[in-house]
């Protein structure tokens, strides 16, 4: 789906100001709310806007230990262990990857042992041939997608 510049401003102001009301972003942007809520309409349903909750953050509920569990899975039990996967809470994310294994986790733990435990639990998955573990040790571009959007509105004024 095109962004246009419009679209990219209204995204910008979601990122920048998500508590805001659809009113306000249209007095901000100068234009009719209902042409915000025709354009917001519009992205959620191409799947530009995924979502409007909160972004909760793993280390004050308690989970300060971040991994990332590469997952390498017997042939043709791909969907059986992503559904296990689905069952495990400390999951955050996976992906079916290409590369090194075939599924890429990002899971949280309270501390190092609690994370032993979560790895265990997926080696026990049926499906799981090995796993390896990376420790994040801090985060340095905490996730973004104001830039992205910044540079495809740049993209599209042209």
């Amino acid at each position: 789906m095109a962004v246009d510049e419009l679209d990219t401003r209204i995204l910008r102001l979601l990122l920048e100001q998500p508590r805001t009301s659809v009113r306000e972003y249209a007095r901000i942007l100068g234009i009719a709310r209902g042409t915000l809520q025709a354009r917001l309409d519009r992205l959620e349903r191409d799947g530009v806007i995924t979502g409007t909750g909160p972004t909760l953050s793993p280390a004050a509920l308690g989970h300060p230990v971040q991994a990332f569990v590469h997952i390498e899975v017997t042939q043709g039990h791909l969907n059986e262990v992503g559904d296990g996967l689905a069952e495990v809470p400390e999951i955050v994310e996976a992906f079916s990857i290409a590369g090194g294994g075939d599924l890429l986790t990002r899971v949280v733990a309270r501390d190092n042992a609690h994370l032993e435990d979560v790895i265990q639990k997926l080696i026990s998955l049926p499906g799981v041939v090995r796993t390896r573990t990376e420790v994040a040790l801090r985060e340095r571009v905490p996730y973004r997608l104001l830039p992205l959007v910044e540079s495809i509105g740049r993209s599209a004024g042209k």
